[in-house]
């Protein structure tokens, strides 16, 4: 039996998720290399004659998206979804999750909040028994940033979370520019002992626009590995 590639376990991760859509419905499409392959599948569900209206949650996917012809809004237009189909970096079995290693967990949490349901789509290698393997990612306003970034390793530190806080580059050496036109800093914790606390703390840092800790969003996840298709949650509506 030929093993699966983490790119065939997304691959069929993202076709599960294609189940769940249903013709007239308004999508969230995510951000990532996972998400990457359902909106490939979506777009070949449109071609078939399927009816949708979609969100995406970067310009990198609007631009796949639109190359696909499916059928686009803004957040302003449709602000009420049905849907929504993302990536995760990393996930727990309270399915809690860190995003935006891609660089778009504001727009991912905007339109995730915007949406009935939250369906996570990933390999089994995302899942962790503790959050925080993957660095967690911050967005920051330009102005005051060596601020915001001290704050962040202040309110780190006192719920025991300590590591790099790092100001995302591009592989050319460039300072990373989200689509919102912020920087991201990227927070090396290695584990986060209460991701719920450590949520509120950033939240309260006035530099601080958004973190990669989704918690209470996702109804499911989707994971796909070499033991086949695994569920985590429920894939009907949030409660």
């Amino acid at each position: 039996m030929t093993a699966l590639s983490p790119d065939d376990a997304k691959r069929l991760a993202a076709a599960e998720a294609l189940k769940l859509v249903e013709p007239g419905m308004r999508l969230g499409l995510g951000t990532g290399s996972t998400a990457r392959h359902f909106v490939e599948l979506l777009g070949a569900r449109v071609a078939q004659g399927l009816d949708v209206i979609c969100v995406p949650t970067s310009e990198e996917t609007r631009a796949q998206a639109q190359a696909l012809k499916i059928p686009l809004a803004t957040i302003e237009e449709r602000p009420e979804l049905d849907l929504t189909v993302d990536g995760a970096d990393e996930f727990d079995a309270s399915l809690r999750l860190v995003k935006g290693g891609g660089g778009a967990l504001l727009r991912e949490k905007i339109v995730a909040s915007a949406s009935a349901r939250m369906i996570v789509i990933a390999d089994s290698s995302k899942f962790v028994a503790v959050l925080g393997r993957f660095p967690l990612p911050v967005e920051v306003t330009r102005f005051g940033l060596e601020a915001t970034r001290r704050s962040i390793v202040k309110e780190a530190g006192a719920l025991g979370a300590s590591g790099d806080v790092a100001l995302r580059k591009t592989r050319a050496g460039e300072i990373f520019i989200s689509d919102n036109g912020n920087y991201i800093v990227d927070c090396h914790f290695a584990a986060l002992a209460d991701p719920e606390a450590l949520a509120r703390r950033l939240n309260a840092i006035p530099g601080v626009v958004e973190h990669g800790l989704f918690i209470g969003m996702a109804t499911a996840v989707i994971s796909a590995g070499p033991g086949g298709v695994e569920i985590f949650g429920r894939l009907g509506a949030r409660a």
